[in-house]
């Protein structure tokens, strides 16, 4: 699927209410969730022993962290739009951040993106967006959650 392209608020504001798009598909390795322990300190045994996840887990695997699947959405959102004229943009917040389902090592996750409302804050547009994070062959999804983002447009 091809990128959407925003190139000024005007663009962004004829999507209001409107899903903007679906990433790829996205493997969660334990090479992966290794590296994220390792880089936030989070060493639990249900994320990075898999022997012991495969006898005591109730998912009889590893799982990946909650916080992995969140740090993962800028990579999927950046296959999803393509934001132009814009001088800067900054992370403003995450709400209603709800993890529903653990994340199987070696299950497949995609990001689903809705824009549930823009606002122009005197030229700068406050963008709220509804996120999914979906699990391959999964009724439920991995999370749900509204990021903000604050788009510095260009004059």
């Amino acid at each position: 699927m091809a990128k959407l392209i925003i190139n000024s608020y005007a663009d962004f504001e004829q999507y209001v209410g409107k899903e903007l798009g679906t990433s790829d598909w996205l493997k969660i390795s334990q090479d992966r969730i290794n590296k994220f322990a390792e880089a936030t300190l989070d060493y639990q045994w249900i994320h990075v022993d898999e022997e012991r996840a495969k006898v005591e887990s109730p998912f009889k695997s590893t799982i990946a962290h909650g916080y992995l699947m969140v740090s993962i959405l800028p990579y999927l959102w950046d296959q999803i739009i393509e934001v132009n004229n814009i001088k800067m943009l900054i992370n403003y917040g995450i709400e209603k951040l709800k993890f529903n389902q653990a994340v199987i090592v070696d299950s497949e996750v995609r990001l689903r993106v809705t824009l549930a409302s823009l606002v122009n804050l005197r030229g700068i547009a406050k963008a709220e967006l509804k996120v999914v994070l979906e699990i391959k062959d999964c009724p439920k999804n991995a999370l749900e959650e509204t990021v903000i983002f604050l788009y510095h447009f260009n004059s």
